[in-house]
């Protein structure tokens, strides 16, 4: 049986949907800002890593914790449902199945207290 990664094209595949989310957050201004700061090449690789592993691909995430990561990033429930409406637009956007899209933004939505550090 093909895990979620494999569904989403694998390294390939999770490079391009990593792309094209980072294209939608970027162009919103009420997340850009969060990213001020940021090494994108590094942050991209670090979401595609992060991503491989939520989604039973490879385990070679390096970063810290979701809590940790998100500390003092004051980000709230709208920033949350922002971010997941672009992940699932992108997976969209590559051609990933509804189906497995909803997977996808459902396995990052298990996160969400953590992220949101509640």
């Amino acid at each position: 049986m093909s895990t979620l990664f494999d569904k989403l094209g694998g390294q390939q595949g999770l490079e391009q949907v990593v792309d094209e989310f980072y294209k939608r957050v970027m162009a919103d201004n009420t997340l850009s800002k969060f990213f001020a700061n940021t090494n994108m090449d590094k942050q991209r690789q670090k979401q595609v890593d992060f991503f491989a592993k939520i989604f039973d691909g490879p385990d070679q995430y390096k970063g810290r914790s979701m809590d940790a990561t998100h500390t003092g990033m004051n980000l709230q429930q709208q920033h949350f449902d922002v971010i997941a409406k672009y992940l699932n637009e992108a997976l969209a956007a590559r051609g990933v199945s509804s189906e497995d899209a909803n997977a996808a933004v459902g396995r990052v939505e298990s996160l969400k207290g953590t992220i949101l550090n509640k």
